[in-house]
């Protein structure tokens, strides 16, 4: 036996290795195996993202042809570098560096090299590109805004990194992804599925046709098209309005809680970021530190709320029930507090009610609202906690849990929030600011304009959102499930009527739009920055926040322009005219229109930087733009008035 033990070991080892060859040549049918396979050629069929559409049907993103230079370093045999570089409008150290970074990314595997020719690009290169060994060109496609508005809404895509390549292996290096706005948002969605070939080679590295005749190829999937809460229309007149200007304008429909506009300020064409130039332009744009065009203000901005927030106080001190709408407190110019006084802008011995507080918007009412919200039981912290829960069921002070890629969770402070300040003792009088909304109180133009759409519902409020509708699937159901507030809904008809005569007779009555019951609130936030460590004050930031009509509300927003005075001067002009916009279609406060587009706010926001002294002149005039600047911005309104709305909705793609 043990003469055969030689033989037996050789026949059992050669049919192990029969065995194995059986399995993985014949038998497995795992296709995984091919991505290793150094015979067989990977070839990516890249599917069109799904298009986007405003609310009425507008088309607002579509494709374009794209094509990348691909290369295979292990392929590439010597070629007239000069003359592919001419041809890629490229420089020879450009070549070079391109080269090495896709060899040291992987010698067998396909990578870009040029990414996005154009197409007049394309048309010479392809006709050339038998010459150049191991490069080749793959079809994809790119984004084509139809329009040139909402770069904030619709954001960009670009090359993934090697971070989203970890994080998901659905990526390859070269792959597009949605960076931010509703491309970011809606990725999964937008971005289809990659279809795959399986190309043989043979010994010499030349294609012989597809492995096992395509039996594992796979066909892409298009991207599902998808429909944004967005009016094209409100957010053009919007942008329009605000040019010149910094600031953040959300507005939503309190109906649905969706998103009829979402203006930052200032803003760019959202072209800008596609294609070649793209890394060029995305470099312009992120080095502008002072304006930020990529920092979205609507949903990125944090503000103190100022007297807006005044509203959220009378509300709350109704549901504690220490103070009736009738109730009277008297202004004395102020409200006086250990030995110090929160001015006021109303007359000395003004007597005002709940209406009346809101509608003049006295420091001293709410103020005294605010102390007895906190000393109700005699304890303070219990109070500002309480009053913290209260505001937090409008969803201020944490995110809004809504679609949108980025935002900010704002704050509403409670007992914790102080314990490092104030560790033993607090007293309602420690945090008196918060009754005017400055102080700890800090929100965003979507966490505000939420509070409104809450107020106008009488107690609820639906996630703000921006998808309206997702092609064969329903949007999610945390979009369409009211959220209720603490406040029980008879407490809102005061505040109401206060907002509804802040428009006829109180710090909004010029702004007021015939045959639209708009209630509002105006608000100045006091604006302090450091220079040289120096807490310097500029000028007030104009914050403003309304609904409209009073009844069967249509539209709730908050304006917010940075510098921009008082609340009626700048916001409060943006806000009426957008409800008019939205409401009406057309525009009869065109002294208001032409007012905003005027003026500019350039030269307040140049203050830091240019020297000038610094300090508060409520009077002061503000500039205007030049007469070249005002003719370009008044075409541009024409354009946006005679624009056909029966155009077609559907363009013209590959």
């Amino acid at each position: 036996m043990r003469q055969f033990l030689l033989y037996i070991v050789i026949v059992l080892a050669g049919l192990l290795f029969i065995s194995r060859l059986f399995y993985l040549q014949i038998y497995n049918p795992n296709s995984n195996n091919l991505f290793e396979d150094n015979a067989i050629r990977k070839v990516y069929d890249y599917p069109k993202r799904g298009f986007v559409f405003d609310r009425n049907g507008q088309l607002l993103v579509s494709n374009q042809p794209s094509y990348d230079v691909m290369v295979i370093p292990r392929e590439v045999k010597p070629l007239d570098t000069l003359e592919f570089c001419s041809l890629l409008k490229i420089d020879k150290q450009a070549f070079k560096d391109k080269f090495e970074k896709a060899y040291s990314y992987s010698p067998r595997l396909p990578s870009v090299f040029i990414p996005q020719l154009s197409k007049a690009d394309y048309a010479v290169l392809q006709e050339k590109m038998r010459k150049f060994e191991g490069f080749y060109i793959q079809k994809r496609s790119l984004r084509h805004y139809q329009t040139t508005i909402g770069a904030n809404v619709l954001g960009s895509i670009s090359e993934v990194t090697p971070g989203d390549i970890a994080k998901d292996p659905y990526y390859k290096r070269g792959d597009l992804k949605g960076k931010e706005g509703v491309e970011a948002s809606y990725e999964d969605i937008l971005r289809g599925v990659k279809g795959i070939k399986f190309i043989q080679k043979d010994r010499f590295n030349r294609n012989i046709g597809p492995y096992k005749d395509g039996i594992y190829d796979t066909i892409p999937e298009q991207g599902k098209d998808i429909t944004i809460t967005i009016d094209a229309d409100l957010q053009a007149y919007g942008e329009l309005l605000m040019e010149n200007k910094r600031g953040g304008v959300i507005a939503l429909e309190p109906s649905s809680g969706e998103i009829l506009a979402m203006i930052a300020a200032p803003t760019f064409d959202p072209n800008l970021l596609v294609g070649r130039e793209r890394t060029k332009n995305y470099y312009k744009l992120s080095i502008d530190t002072i304006a930020k065009p990529l920092f979205n203000r609507s949903i990125q901005g944090v503000y103190e709320p100022g007297s807006p927030f005044k509203l959220m106080n009378a509300l709350i001190a109704l549901q504690e029930g220490v103070i009736t709408p009738q109730e009277i407190v008297t202004c004395s110019g102020g409200y006086r507090y250990g030995g110090r006084i929160m001015g006021c802008h109303c007359a000395y011995g003004t007597r005002n009610n709940m209406v009346g507080g809101i509608m003049h918007s006295c420091n001293a009412y709410f103020a005294t609202a605010y102390r007895k919200i906190l000393d109700k039981n005699g304890n303070a912290s219990d109070g500002i906690n309480k009053w913290s829960a209260h505001a937090k069921s409008f969803g201020l002070g944490n995110f809004l849990n809504n679609d949108l890629h980025v935002g900010q969770k704002g704050r509403i402070p409670d007992r914790d929030y102080y314990k490092h300040v104030y560790p033993n003792t607090f007293y309602s009088t420690y945090t008196i600011s918060n009754a005017i909304g400055q102080g700890e109180v800090a929100t965003t133009p979507i966490q505000l304009a939420n509070m409104v759409a809450a107020i106008a519902n009488r107690g609820y409020y639906y996630t703000p959102h921006i998808i309206k509708k997702i092609e064969g699937q329903d949007i999610p159901e945390n979009f369409t499930t009211p959220k209720h507030t603490t406040i029980d809904k008879a407490n809102f008809e005061p505040v109401i009527e206060g907002m509804l005569q802040v428009y006829k007779q109180g710090t909004a009555s010029a702004l007021q739009v015939k045959d639209i019951e708009i209630c509002g609130k105006t608000g100045t936030v006091e604006n302090f920055i450091k220079i040289d460590s120096v807490r310097t004050q500029l000028t007030d930031h104009s914050i403003f926040v309304a609904f409209a009509p009073k009844d069967n509300p249509k539209i709730a927003l908050a304006v917010f322009v940075e510098n921009g005075y008082w609340g009626s001067r700048f916001a409060g002009r943006v806000a009426s005219l957008l409800i008019e916009k939205h409401i009406k279609g057309t525009i009869t406060r065109t002294d208001l229109e032409d007012w905003l587009l005027k003026h500019t706010l350039e030269p307040e926001y140049a203050k830091p930087y240019s020297g000038e002294a610094f300090g508060i002149n409520r009077n002061a005039v503000v500039e205007e733009v030049s007469p070249e600047e005002y003719k370009a911005l008044k075409k541009q309104l024409a354009k946006l008035n005679n624009k056909n709305i029966n155009a077609p909705k559907h363009a013209q793609t590959f």
